[in-house]
């Protein structure tokens, strides 16, 4: 069984790849500073049904750099091989630069690019040694088409834009690839919380009059994970059912 390990996987995108990833076989490491309520039922529902797949959960608090070589350490010995890391944990702080206090600003960056660099740093030495392994980062169609209110979170959803691309070159002789997803608009509680008319004009910028899902997200990522997608490498999926067309 296929070890991949997925950020943030507590709720969100990151449930969503688990539950999708588990089913189709692999043995997910669910990362998440708690277990929570979604997560703690979707490892339950798997070891009941008995499957080919597993959620397994490790609490780590990601901002907390200095605990991540010790935690891939730790997974390695646990779990043997790693083929495959999603890194998907992040937070979405929005306001405008002049007004966001500093320790704001800090906080965002730290987890949402030092953490997942410093998590593939670790991840990518057992992948080089293994000769083999996939990388997907989760970023966001704001890294390139900016939105008010974000430039800070669109600053770090571009920076793991680039480091995938120039990782994808590293790290290609070796049998690993790295590519990353841009999400935009996706069909979630927070877009239910929008009003009818803010809800329609966001589905109407798009070619296909829609959002995409959760599971589009899930599906692609299991993709870029999948044989199939061998000769993908240094590339940004973008599932936004066409806003950005």
């Amino acid at each position: 069984m296929l070890n991949v390990m997925v950020t943030g996987a507590s709720r969100g995108f990151g449930l969503a790849i688990a539950r999708k990833l588990a089913n189709s076989g692999y043995r997910v490491i669910a990362i998440a500073r708690q277990e929570g309520q979604e997560l703690g039922s979707a490892i339950r529902e798997m070891r009941e049904r008995g499957g080919p797949g597993a959620i397994e959960f490790r609490p780590i608090d990601l901002s907390q750099v200095h605990e991540i070589p010790g935690l891939v350490k730790t997974l390695r010995k646990d779990f043997g091989s790693i083929y495959g890391l999603v890194n998907n944990a992040g937070i979405g702080t929005n306001g405008a630069l002049a007004n966001m206090p500093d320790t704001q600003i800090e906080s965002l960056i730290l987890l949402n690019t030092v953490s997942p660099i410093m998590l593939t740093k670790y991840v990518v030495r057992t992948m080089m040694a293994d000769g083999c392994g996939r990388i997907v980062n989760i970023s966001s169609i704001v890294s390139f088409t900016g939105f008010t209110g974000l430039s800070v979170y669109s600053a770090s959803k571009a920076s793991l834009i680039g480091f995938t691309r120039s990782l994808a070159r590293e790290v290609g002789r070796f049998g690993i690839n790295v590519n990353a997803v841009a999400p935009g608009f996706v069909e979630t509680s927070m877009t239910e919380q929008m009003t009818g008319d803010q809800h329609e004009q966001i589905v109407r910028r798009s070619p296909l009059r829609r959002l995409a899902e959760v599971e589009d997200i899930a599906n692609t990522v299991e993709f870029l994970l999948d044989q199939k997608s061998r000769n993908i490498t240094g590339t940004v999926l973008t599932v936004d059912a066409g806003s950005t067309a």
